[in-house]
């Protein structure tokens, strides 16, 4: 079964900040711990299926290498369906829990989780956020096989919002045009309490008015009129590693539309297209060529040259070659994603039969046949 998406596991957008997956994370892991949730199989999946995601995204690496080639760049990564309980996973994300211990369900002691999530010393103040995200871009690249092979590097021009330069994106005319958010009294968020049967929660969010600025603007830039960003032709270089399949996708992280009044950019998502080829048909990292020999060839060996996808090779054909074998030209194929070696180019051969043949052609073929060594005795 395919693998879910960490972000959408964990319910947050490919832009959360450490303390928004901490904090997703955490919910989750409280809500299908298996202490709430005895014999109830789905919920222990889902467990170990957020401590999976979160394990790959607090760690800015992995994160970068997932958000670039998904769940096929992370092959050898921490798997927690392996294990043996709740305590182990808990035990393995302390610093989210509190403490070095099993990491359980207690709700006594210093730095229990509970002091964080229900009702406790408030702690963990909510990093004030600025402007409006910026929406991500999708780009379709199409590649040839021999792009694909071996990497390549693309310049591409489109049209998104860039960061006003005159404002340097606050949106405003200057440092002097502002005053304070009258809804949040420049604290940027505002907090919600609710109560549940496991206490008191306390909602904390960004302020819609001033977007989290605490900050409202009285006099706007002449430039982008208070948007903190102007719509223009950009040029973006995209690098493409070797490897990569139709319909799969890399994500360029900050690289798509400006956010408004300073807020974060967006991403670029591109998605590779493989157009045919004239010779080659791919398998995973296998090329295969179909090439066609006559019936002297094959039976006598000779040597050809055959396309590649680096030039022209010379291939030798062992005497007594037969219809539909393959021959392996080892590495000639596409270059291993994220890894070193290549594919093979595995040629198909066939004998070619003519459909026309002369009458010296035809008394020669009949005289070839009567041959021991040639005539096929039928059973």
């Amino acid at each position: 079964m395919a693998k879910r998406d960490y972000y959408e596991i964990l319910g947050v957008s490919k832009t959360a900040s450490e303390d928004e997956l901490k904090k997703a994370y955490r919910k989750l892991a409280m809500k299908y711990h298996p202490d709430r949730n005895p014999d109830d199989k789905e919920a222990e999946t889902k467990f170990k299926e957020a401590a999976e995601a979160y394990e790959v995204l607090k760690d800015s690496q992995k994160r970068a290498k997932y958000d670039r080639f998904g769940h096929q760049g992370m092959r050898g990564g921490q798997d927690f369906q392996g294990f043996s309980n709740a305590n182990d996973i808990f035990s393995h994300f302390s610093d989210i829990f509190g403490g070095a211990g099993g990491g359980g369900f207690s709700s006594g002691g210093s730095g229990s989780i509970f002091d964080d999530i229900f009702g406790g010393g408030g702690q963990g103040r909510r990093q004030r956020t600025t402007g409006t995200p910026g929406q991500d871009l999708k780009v379709t690249l199409k590649l040839k096989l021999e792009e694909i092979a071996s990497g390549t590097t693309k310049k591409i021009k489109l049209k998104k919002h860039k960061k006003c330069t005159t404002c340097n994106g606050t949106g405003a005319k200057d440092s002097a045009s502002y005053q304070t958010c009258s809804v949040c009294s420049g604290a940027g968020e505002v907090k919600q309490v609710s109560r549940s049967m496991f206490g008191q929660f306390v909602n904390i969010a960004p302020c819609n008015n001033c977007s989290g600025t605490g900050k409202v603007i009285t006099a706007p830039c002449v430039t982008c009129k208070g948007d903190g960003r102007v719509y223009e032709e950009s040029t973006i270089k995209i690098n493409i590693p070797a490897g990569v399949s139709d319909n799969s996708y890399m994500t360029m992280r900050g690289e798509g539309n400006a956010g408004k009044n300073g807020g974060p950019a967006g991403d670029i998502i591109v998605i590779f297209r493989e157009l045919p080829h004239e010779y080659f048909i791919r398998d995973e990292d296998n090329i295969i060529y179909d090439l066609s020999i006559s019936f002297p060839e094959a039976v006598l060996g000779t040597d050809v040259e055959i396309p590649t996808l680096n030039g022209r090779a010379k291939l030798k054909i062992e005497r007594g070659t037969e219809s539909g074998k393959f021959l392996k030209m080892r590495e000639k194929g596409i270059q291993h994603l994220n890894r070193h070696g290549a594919g093979d180019q595995l040629v198909k051969i066939s004998i070619r039969v003519p459909r026309k043949v002369n009458s010296k052609e035809k008394e020669l073929l009949k005289e070839l046949d009567k041959q021991p060594n040639i005539k096929v005795e039928t059973k």
